[in-house]
């Protein structure tokens, strides 16, 4: 198991995978939702003067905000497979380092093992490829 340093001895980068679509599509869509019911909270206190049009304004715009930060960090989300071996975020794997590999879990020799999310796109495909290399 290496860190950033091992990425050059991996080989050529042969593919990547990334965050399903249909989980961004909806981190987009509840964040729109949330701005909407923000700036219509936001109205409503302009022109009703509650305190509680206040409250869920605020509350649908921290709301927004925590899904655009969760949006930006799942977009670094990505699994690289090398000609070698196989890194994800800033761990990385020789094929020969990888002793086991569960549905999610690759278990490698002498470290902790790598959990890969079921958000990536093509998780089974990933998997298959996976245990085809490990042998």
């Amino acid at each position: 198991m290496a860190t950033s340093d091992s990425y050059k001895d991996l080989g050529k980068l042969v593919t990547v995978y990334g965050i399903a679509p249909a989980y961004l599509q909806r981190a987009v869509f509840v964040a729109v939702l949330a701005f909407l019911f923000f700036l219509a909270m936001m109205f409503a206190f302009y022109i009703r003067q509650g305190v509680g049009y206040f409250l869920l304004a605020s509350a649908f715009l921290v709301l927004y905000l925590l899904t655009l930060f969760s949006w930006f960090m799942q977009r670094k989300t990505i699994v690289k497979i090398y000609e070698n071996g196989i890194s994800y975020k800033t761990r990385a794997a020789r094929w020969n380092e990888i002793e086991c590999v569960d549905d999610g879990i690759l278990s490698i020799r002498d470290e902790k093992p790598i959990t890969i999310p079921r958000t990536i796109n093509d998780h089974a495909g990933l998997f298959s490829l996976i245990r085809s290399k490990v042998g």
